[in-house]
């Protein structure tokens, strides 16, 4: 018999702006919301339409952020686009403790200083189907400036070049698809051999066991269950 280590996993996604990751992520949590939490980023960023405070980030001004860099309330922190994204210390520890896994949607940079911290954390890297498709979701967002799209495109093809650091890739062209793969990716990194705690029989085993040693005829009801 195999006992495996009940602690949660760190599940890190990562992703180019217009990957859809944001999607991936929400259709982890409906798969399984009892044994998943979402760890929310906080950010300086300006608030979009389409968020929703303390579910998509937390929202904090750059002072704010600033300050919460001081009072050492961040796993890690890191500068994009020109705004501060950070990982809260809160509740990851006791939460993996309780066998609960977390996910920290960040970015590349972010990812990089959770590897340094957690090299045993899961990296998982979201990919666009294509350059093309990438930049057409940029733009159907309708949240920025021309100039800020073309910014984020830049950073976004410069950041592909990332994907080499991450566990796995996952391209995300049916939503569903990459679900489920992710699904698998975090299904066959529970089976790793390295969780496991100890390896034992228990005692029907151990029984079949001495039989077979001595070389002894037994049958079924030999063995009482």
């Amino acid at each position: 018999m195999i006992k495996q280590n009940s602690r949660g996993t760190l599940i890190v996604i990562s992703a180019p702006s217009g990957s859809g990751k944001g999607s991936v992520i929400n259709g982890l949590l409906k798969h399984d919301s009892k044994n998943r939490w979402l760890s929310v980023s906080t950010t300086s960023r300006p608030i979009r339409d389409n968020d929703i405070p303390g579910e998509t980030y937390n929202f904090v001004t750059k002072e704010e952020f600033e300050r919460k860099i001081e009072e050492g309330y961040f796993l890690e922190y890191t500068k994009y686009a020109g705004n501060y994204y950070g990982t809260p210390k809160e509740f990851i520890g006791e939460k993996l403790k309780s066998g609960i896994d977390v996910i920290l949607e960040i970015e590349i940079e972010g990812a990089n200083n959770i590897k340094k911290l957690i090299p045993e954390a899961l990296f998982i890297f979201i990919m666009p189907p294509s350059i093309k498709i990438m930049a057409e979701r940029l733009k159907k967002r309708g949240t920025d400036s021309k100039e800020k799209i073309l910014e984020r495109f830049h950073t976004a093809y410069k950041e592909i070049n990332e994907v080499t650091k991450y566990n796995y890739v996952v391209v995300n062209d049916i939503l569903e698809d990459a679900i489920n793969k992710v699904e698998a990716i975090i299904t066959s990194e529970k089976c790793r051999v390295d969780r496991i705690e100890e390896v034992f029989l228990d005692t029907k085993e151990e029984e079949i066991h001495e039989l077979l040693i001595d070389d002894k005829e037994f049958i079924n009801e030999d063995i009482k269950i």
